[in-house]
C-alpha cells in the first residue's frame, strides 16, 4: 500500500463522518483490493475501484431520470454483490435508500413503497413477482438488479435534471422499515452519521484488514449486515463473499470450504440448530463422547468445538452473534469449546450496535458492555430486582420514526436518551445481562415481572424441543412449541399413536419446565404447533401472531 494512503489511513476516523466520503475512501485507498464476489466464482463481483466506477455510472442513469437528492430509492433483494452498488448509486449522491427485507410478501413491499414515497425499484428476478401491477405502473423506474436492465421506465421523466449533492453527516442515508416481533411496521431514518460512526464504533470492537476475509449470510436490508458486513468491509478493506442461493446446510458447507472466512455475522437460530441438530446427537450416539460428557465435559466440549472450527474453515477469528438472546445451553458450550464468537448487541434505530462481548468479556447470558462512543445505563431501576431499562446515548441512535413524531417522541427519555425496551442488570464487573422486552413481559397475578424469555430457555433445552415461545391467554402461561424435524415419525406411525407420543411428550416438557422455574412462571399447558413460527429477518419469532391463537395439532384432532 502507498504510503501516503497508510497516513491516511491514520487520519479516517476523523475524516469519515458520512457514507459518501467511505465512499471515496474505499475506492481510493483499496482501489485493486477485492471488495465483493460470489463464493464460487470472481464474476459478477467488483474491486473497490471497479465498485465505485459501477455505482457512478447507476448515479448517472438516476440523474437522467430526474432522481436527486432527497429522493427514495427502494431495493428488493437477496444479499449480492450488486446490492452495495444499488445502496451507493443512491445514498452517495444525497439520495435516500430504502432496504426491504427479502420476505417481504407483496403487501408489506406495497405499503413500504407508498410510505416511503419511493420514486425508483432496483428488484431481483428472484423477488420481481412480489412488485404489484400497480406499484410497477407508479414507479419512475424499475431496474433488475441481476443485470442492471431497465425493465420500466417512465420516458416523460427522462429529463436529465436530477440534481445529486453531497450529503452532511446529518442528511438521511437510509430508511429501515422493520416490524419486529410486535408488527406494527415502523420506518427507522438513519443518518450518515448514524451509520458512520457506527462502522468507526465496529472497528474498535473488532479490528479487522484486507487480509480478512467475510461470509455473507444474512440479508443486507438488515441493518446487522449492512453496517458490520458492507459498510465496515469498506472501513477496512475486507473482502464479501456472497451466496448465491438461501443458507442451506450443505450450501454453507461448501462456502466454508471454499472461502474459509475469518468472520461470519449469524442470529442465534442458527448455531443453536446446529448444536440440536448435529452436536447433541453426535455425543448421544457415541459412548466414549457420552461418557467424556459425564466425566470430562470440558476436554469433550474442546474437542468438538476444534472440530466446529474446522467445519467452518478453520480460520474463523470473529463469529458474530447478534439478533436475539443466545440460549444459555449453546452458550454455555461454545465457552468450553473456545469457539471465537462474540456477542453483538443493538437495534436497527441504534445503527445498530450499542454493546458487545468478547474474549474474557463473555459468560452466559451476558450482553456485555457499551462499545465505543456509546453510553448505556439502566433507567427506572427496581430496587429488589435490580432490573431496569437499557438506555442509549450516542452518535449513531436514529434521527426518528419516519412520518410518526409521535412514536418517536415516545422512544426517548425527556433528557433524550434512547429507549431500548430491553430490560437487564448489571453484574459486580458491569457487565449486562438482558432479562427480556418490556414489549414481551407478562405482569403475574401477584405483581410480578414475568418474562417469557426465560421460561423459554428451558422449554428449549427439553429433548425434542426446536423453538417455543410462552404467551399469556385468560391469565394463563401457554407454551407453544415447535418439534424439531423427525422427532415425530407422521409417516410411518399410526394416529393412535402419534397422539399418544405427542400427549407423553406434552407432559414432559410440563413437568421439566416447571421443575425449572419460579412459581410465578409455571406453564399451565402446552400446545404443539402445526407449521413453523413466523420469524422476522433475523429469525425471531413474531409473538404478536401467536398472542390470542395458533394452528397446532390438538386443533387439527379436535378437527
Amino acid at each position: 500500500m502507498n504510503p501516503i494512503y497508510r497516513k491516511f489511513q491514520k487520519m479516517r476516523e476523523k475524516y469519515i463522518d458520512t457514507l459518501a466520503k467511505l465512499y471515496e475512501y474505499s475506492a481510493t485507498v483499496y482501489q485493486k483490493v477485492q471488495f465483493t464476489q460470489w463464493y464460487d466464482t470472481k464474476e459478477g463481483g467488483y474491486t473497490f475501484g471497479s465498485f465505485k466506477e459501477k455505482a457512478d455510472s447507476i448515479s448517472k442513469i438516476l440523474t437522467q431520470y430526474g432522481i436527486g437528492s432527497g429522493d427514495k430509492v427502494a431495493i428488493f433483494s437477496q444479499s449480492m454483490p450488486n446490492w452495495s452498488v444499488a445502496f451507493f448509486s443512491t445514498v452517495a449522491f444525497g439520495r435516500i435508500s430504502i432496504p426491504i427485507l427479502p420476505d417481504c410478501s407483496e403487501n408489506e413491499v406495497t405499503n413500504i413503497i407508498n410510505h416511503s414515497e419511493s420514486k425508483v425499484i432496483f428488484v431481483s428476478k428472484r423477488l420481481a413477482s412480489r412488485i404489484s401491477p400497480q406499484i410497477m405502473e407508479r414507479m419512475t423506474l424499475v431496474i433488475e438488479l441481476d443485470s442492471f436492465d431497465i425493465i420500466k421506465a417512465d420516458d416523460e421523466k427522462f429529463t436529465c435534471d436530477g440534481r445529486a449533492s453531497v450529503p452532511t453527516p446529518d442528511d438521511i442515508a437510509t430508511i429501515i422499515y422493520t416490524s419486529g416481533t410486535t408488527g406494527n411496521a415502523k420506518g427507522v431514518v438513519l443518518s450518515h452519521r448514524n451509520l458512520a460512526s457506527n462502522v468507526i464504533t465496529c472497528y474498535h470492537s473488532c479490528k479487522r484488514t484486507t487480509k480478512d476475509s467475510h461470509l455473507s449470510i444474512l440479508p443486507l436490508a438488515h441493518a446487522l449486515e449492512m453496517t458490520l458486513g458492507m459498510l465496515y468491509p469498506m472501513y477496512t478493506g475486507v473482502t464479501v463473499y456472497y451466496l448465491p442461493k438461501p443458507p442451506v446446510a450443505s450450501l454453507m458447507l461448501k462456502a466454508l470450504k471454499k472461502v474459509r472466512p475469518t468472520t461470519m455475522l449469524t442470529v442465534p437460530m442458527i448455531i443453536e440448530k446446529i448444536y440440536k441438530a448435529s452436536i447433541l446427537p453426535t455425543i448421544q450416539k457415541s459412548r466414549t463422547l457420552s461418557w467424556m460428557n459425564v466425566h470430562m465435559n470440558g476436554l469433550m466440549c474442546r474437542i468438538i468445538g476444534i472440530k466446529l472450527k474446522k467445519t467452518f474453515g478453520g480460520r474463523v477469528t470473529f463469529f458474530g452473534i447478534g439478533g436475539a438472546k443466545l440460549d444459555p445451553e449453546v452458550e454455555a458450550f461454545l465457552l468450553k469449546a473456545k469457539f471465537p464468537y462474540a456477542i453483538g448487541y443493538g437495534l436497527t434505530e441504534t445503527a445498530p450496535l450499542i454493546g458487545y462481548a468478547m474474549h474474557g468479556w463473555r459468560g452466559v447470558g451476558v450482553m456485555g458492555y457499551p462499545v465505543y462512543n456509546v453510553q448505556l445505563k439502566l433507567h427506572n431501576v427496581n430496587p429488589e430486582t435490580g432490573e431496569g431499562e437499557i438506555i442509549a446515548k450516542g452518535p449513531n441512535v436514529m434521527l426518528g420514526y419516519y412520518k410518526d413524531p409521535v412514536r418517536t417522541k415516545s422512544v426517548f427519555t425527556e433528557d433524550g436518551w434512547f429507549r431500548t425496551s430491553d430490560v437487564a442488570v448489571q453484574d459486580e464487573k458491569g457487565r449486562f445481562y438482558i432479562k427480556g422486552r418490556t414489549s414481551n413481559m407478562i405482569l403475574g397475578p401477584s405483581g410480578e415481572n414475568i418474562y417469557p424469555e426465560e421460561i423459554e430457555n428451558v422449554l428449549n433445552n427439553v429433548e425434542g424441543v426446536s423453538e417455543s415461545i410462552v404467551v399469556e391467554r385468560n391469565g394463563r402461561l401457554i407454551a407453544l412449541v415447535q418439534p424439531m424435524e423427525n422427532f415425530i415419525d407422521w409417516d410411518n406411525e399410526s394416529e393412535e399413536k402419534i397422539y399418544q407420543k405427542l400427549d407423553e411428550w406434552k407432559k414432559k416438557i410440563l413437568s421439566i419446565t416447571n421443575r425449572n422455574v419460579n412459581k410465578s412462571s409455571q406453564v399451565s399447558s402446552v400446545e404443539v404447533m402445526k407449521e413453523p413460527f413466523e420469524k422476522t429477518a433475523t429469525q425471531k419469532i413474531r409473538r404478536f401472531r401467536y398472542k390470542d391463537s395458533a394452528p397446532t395439532i390438538e386443533e387439527e384432532k379436535r378437527q
